[in-house]
């Protein structure tokens, strides 16, 4: 069952946020409100509470808040793993594609969404099941979304799994390096657990979903 959400624990979570943002030295950093897993009422408790976008992972959830989403005025960030086939299925509801990796989804992209707004993942960490394309190859893949007529904003990445403070802090270091050797301008890491971290090396983007909605139910 899906949690109810209470806006004025949200409103309150975001203001939190910002004092640890501006704590760790942050400023101008977005809030993108992760709101997978949790319905309608947390999409528009965002919006209530100041955040101009939310982060969703799956493309049928999505579709599910389209109706939420187009009465907050939100726009959208698909921040996971995207299969080429679901492009279609969400492509009028997505803003910004944060999790472009591959060229085979770049193809897609610019035929289903031409022109679109787009991040480029890249995996800092190398563990199993990360998502993004390497370091090594990233230049190659936002060289590939230029060319194909999409609009690169930006890379994101997600830190190691470990959370161990060194370790996260060397991963988007390297990250944040990469966004300036590009030239891009959007450089969007950190989550809940690490994003005094990474305001500390550079994100202009965090993606929090615990942090301001509570723990996500279980699938």
């Amino acid at each position: 069952m899906t949690p109810v959400v209470d806006r004025a624990v949200v409103a309150a979570n975001i203001a939190a946020v910002s004092r640890r943002i501006e704590a760790a030295g942050g400023r101008g950093v977005e809030v993108l409100a992760v709101t997978k897993g949790f319905g309608g009422d947390a999409v528009a408790a965002a919006a209530a509470a100041g955040c101009t976008t939310v982060g969703e992972n799956y493309a049928q959830e999505l579709r599910a808040k389209r109706e939420a989403v187009t009465s907050a005025g939100v726009a959208v960030y698909f921040i996971g793993q995207l299969q080429t086939n679901k492009v279609r299925a969400v492509a009028g509801l997505v803003a910004v594609w944060a999790s472009v990796d591959r060229r085979r989804l770049i193809t897609e992209l610019a035929r289903r969404d031409p022109g679109a707004r787009v991040l480029v993942q890249v995996d800092a960490t190398g563990e199993p099941g990360k998502g993004g394309c390497s370091i090594g190859a990233a230049a190659d893949i936002v060289a590939a979304a230029d060319a194909a007529g999409l609009r690169v904003e930006g890379l994101m990445t997600v830190g190691p799994t470990s959370g161990e403070s060194v370790a996260t802090a060397a991963a988007f270091r390297t990250v944040r390096a990469l966004v300036d050797e590009l030239g891009l301008a959007v450089c969007s890491m950190g989550m809940t657990s690490d994003l005094e971290i990474a305001v500390a090396e550079g994100s202009t983007q965090v993606r929090l979903g615990t942090a301001l909605f509570g723990r996500r139910p279980p699938p």
